[in-house]
């Protein structure tokens, strides 16, 4: 695959490695590039928070539209760092993504539950998807996070850009930081910016930080030992699937026959099939008029 190299320099903030008001930090060492006045949020029951406005912290004054992409070398602990690319469909996948079993990023474990998607708590995460770059076994862009924050969290954010990418043949300047807790091996999570180059930014422009946590584990990040929480509902094996109609905003649940479900705006709607308790860990509650 043909690469570019791009001067960062033009559009990116140089700013310490150190945040002054707390032992995080945000990237590797060896990148000098980074956040400014970058604070992580707390989690409050949704996979992502928009931060800054939803502007991009990097400077969005991008003249060229040549793509590339570029990985920070793993810090001393192993852990990635920051990940940066200009997005085009020159450097896009057309194929499918070969295994990545082999890469054990830091702070893996093989840890399974049922009321998880998929069951294993862990993915591989991509910090900058495949469908966006065509990485594949690139352990400079693999992190442990939870499926929550794969598929809930990024995967929404990737396919939004992907789908602009294909749609207008435009570049979007993209860039991905995982966020550590001083010498934590697990990631709290991962800031994720991206602004289209040619529009400027009228077709894309975000910036979020997605939470590396699963509802319903309690998960040490200093080593990424997890373990249930006890507080949870935990589906003993008679639950059916089922259909409901949930409302992202309120988090409420929906039979597909309640009067409620038919107020819910468009925006804010979702069917869903599966098991209740799902729902429930996610810190979904069922609708007072419906159940």
């Amino acid at each position: 695959m043909k690469k570019f190299i791009f001067p960062l320099l033009t559009f990116i903030i140089l700013i310490a490695l150190t945040l002054m008001n707390s032992g995080d930090f945000l990237k590797n060492e060896d990148y000098r590039f980074g956040i400014e006045n970058f604070v992580k949020p707390e989690y409050t029951g949704y996979p992502f928070t928009t931060v800054n406005n939803n502007l991009p912290y990097f400077d969005t004054d991008i003249d060229s539209v040549e793509s590339f992409e570029d990985y920070a070398p793993l810090d001393s602990l192993g852990r990635c760092g920051v990940c940066v690319a200009v997005i085009g469909e020159d450097i896009m996948p057309d194929e499918e993504r070969d295994a990545i079993g082999q890469v054990k990023p830091t702070g893996w474990h093989t840890s399974k539950y049922d009321f998880v998607e998929g069951k294993y708590l862990y993915n591989r995460c991509h910090l900058i998807g495949y469908q966006l770059t065509g990485e594949n076994a690139n352990e400079r862009n693999l992190i442990t996070g939870t499926r929550y924050l794969n598929t809930k969290g990024m995967l929404p954010f990737e396919n939004m850009v992907a789908e602009y990418i294909s749609e207008t043949k435009n570049h979007v300047f993209y860039r991905v930081t995982p966020y550590y807790t001083k010498d934590n091996l697990l990631a709290d999570g991962v800031l994720m910016e991206a602004y289209s180059i040619e529009d400027k930014g009228m077709g894309i422009c975000f910036n979020v930080f997605c939470h590396n946590v699963q509802p319903g584990v309690m998960i040490d990040y200093a080593t990424g030992q997890n373990d249930l929480d006890s507080g949870i509902e935990v589906n003993n094996g008679d639950e059916k699937e089922e259909n409901f109609i949930l409302n992202t905003s309120s988090k409420r649940i929906h039979k597909p026959d309640c009067p409620s479900a038919d107020k819910i705006k468009e925006k804010n709607k979702k069917a869903f099939t599966g098991r209740i308790t799902v729902l429930k860990n996610e810190g979904y509650k069922t609708c007072g008029e419906c159940f």
